[in-house]
């Protein structure tokens, strides 16, 4: 028989601060205004089962209760590749939560940054809308935020981020982001706290990405200024370039 990890409240000090966190961004940016059923981006790590866990915990306190779904993008090279599918499934069954799949078609030959990820988005939204969802929950951190602002800016001349919330108008969804306020390292021990199963990536183009080198630069800035990535990513929040709500 498999064993999953089921994080669940009573939790630990940890566990406490980050629901505390999470419900702050969803009251800030409204994210579950209006809203009755949603789906989580569910790769299989360690910030997406977060996510998910993190979702199912507040439904019904405080909040509507929500009828929550996992969306899985599987494929050879596609977030979340080296996750065993079943493992997935026991998790989802056991908290309650249908899991759909689908399936990326990226090949090694062709394989770049951009469209696998508008391929996988496009496979999130379908796959959401086909069940009736018009939310989807993605497991964006306060660090993927402040790495956009800081590509945005060095690559594009844009002080921009990620949005808490934005309207995909060719798709007719609404993406939310309720862990934009929690810090990657946070969420690491948390994991490791609740006996997630550690996820290595599989993609040979993500591991030499643009984003992997931006954060090795925050690295280096954080040398002499310590609150760099908490502070960057509030700016982005605060006076970030609505040109990020361009779908």
């Amino acid at each position: 028989m498999m064993t999953v990890p089921i994080a669940q409240s009573p939790w630990t000090s940890l566990g406490k601060k980050l629901e505390s966190t999470f419900r702050k961004a969803l009251f800030d940016y409204e994210m579950l205004k209006d809203v009755s059923k949603i789906a989580v981006a569910l790769s299989g790590g360690k910030d997406s089962l977060t996510l998910l866990y993190l979702l199912k915990a507040i439904s019904g306190r405080g909040f509507p209760n929500l009828e929550i779904h996992a969306i899985h993008v599987s494929g050879e090279f596609s977030c979340g590749a080296g996750v065993n599918e079943d493992y997935l499934r026991a998790i989802c069954q056991e908290i309650g939560v249908q899991l759909t799949t689908r399936i990326s078609t990226q090949k090694l030959e062709k394989l770049e940054c951009y469209s696998c990820s508008r391929e996988r988005r496009r496979l999130l939204f379908e796959a959401a809308k086909s069940l009736g969802i018009t939310t989807i929950a993605f497991g964006h951190h306060r660090d993927d935020h402040t790495q956009t602002v800081l590509m945005n800016l060095l690559h594009k001349a844009e002080f921009a981020g990620n949005l808490p919330k934005i309207h995909m108008q060719e798709y007719g969804v609404t993406i939310i982001r309720p862990l934009i306020y929690i810090a990657e390292k946070n969420i690491r021990t948390f994991a490791q706290q609740q006996g997630f199963a550690r996820i290595m990536c599989r993609c040979p183009v993500g591991q030499n990405s643009m984003r992997k080198q931006v954060d090795q630069l925050l690295i280096e800035i954080e040398t002499l200024f310590p609150h760099a990535r908490e502070n960057i990513a509030k700016a982005g929040l605060i006076y970030g370039s609505q040109k990020a709500a361009t779908p």
